[in-house]
């Protein structure tokens, strides 16, 4: 049974609330993770360098943004990158520690440019989404992008079952229910793989994949 309104509005503000009380510890724990895998995966599909080999700068946007870790590689590599998150302090912390502009945004009431950016890059975040707002909130995203554009996702994994954890609400989708999401939203899979790489698969807790806009 699908989540009522005020279950929906229950969701956001208790997910919202467990990382506002733990923000910077949350900040802290995660500044040295390395997602350059990540990265270099969404970029590896836009046209990044011009005809002289310089860099072609992308409009991104960061949704999930956090305290702006990703922001700050993003600009490095010399890319427009715009943040989004729910979190108030999450949202404080990106703008003071970065030069990007940051949204505050609640992931299921969003308000997104039409055919802005080139790259979405959703990295731990669009499995705090419920499975029955998650086609809605693709289809925005797929309207925010270019033609052409891409879709960056990295979800932790699971066998399609969600609820709580820790105090936070999650989707854990395999990688069939996954497709058949974004396939429904108008995307096409450039490709995917599972992270931490170097390790079996049950010690791979995290689905990464690309999409492209097709529709």
């Amino acid at each position: 049974m699908s989540p009522t309104a005020s279950e929906l509005t229950q969701i956001t503000a208790l997910t919202l609330a467990h990382y506002a009380q733990s923000a910077i510890a949350f900040r802290d724990g995660t500044a040295g993770h390395d997602v350059s895998q990540n990265i270099a995966a969404l970029l590896r599909h836009l046209p990044s360098t011009d005809d002289a080999g310089g860099v072609n700068p992308l409009h991104i946007l960061d949704f999930g943004c956090g305290p702006g870790r990703d922001l700050k590689a993003f600009t490095a590599l010399g890319h427009c990158a715009v943040g989004l998150d729910g979190t108030s302090e999450f949202a404080q912390i990106a703008r003071a520690e970065t030069t990007c502009t940051v949204w505050q945004q609640d992931f299921l009431q969003l308000d997104l440019p039409t055919a802005y950016f080139d790259g979405v890059y959703a990295n731990a975040s669009l499995f705090h989404i419920p499975s029955a707002e998650l086609a809605r909130v693709l289809r925005q995203l797929h309207a925010t992008l270019k033609t052409d554009g891409v879709l960056f996702s990295s979800n932790p994994r699971g066998n399609n079952q969600e609820g709580w954890s820790n105090g936070r609400y999650g989707a854990y989708h395999d990688l069939a229910q996954w497709r058949c999401f974004l396939n429904d939203a108008g995307f096409s899979e450039l490709e995917h793989y599972y992270r931490p790489t170097g390790l079996p698969r049950e010690q791979q807790p995290w689905l990464a994949s690309v999409w492209r806009k097709v529709d």
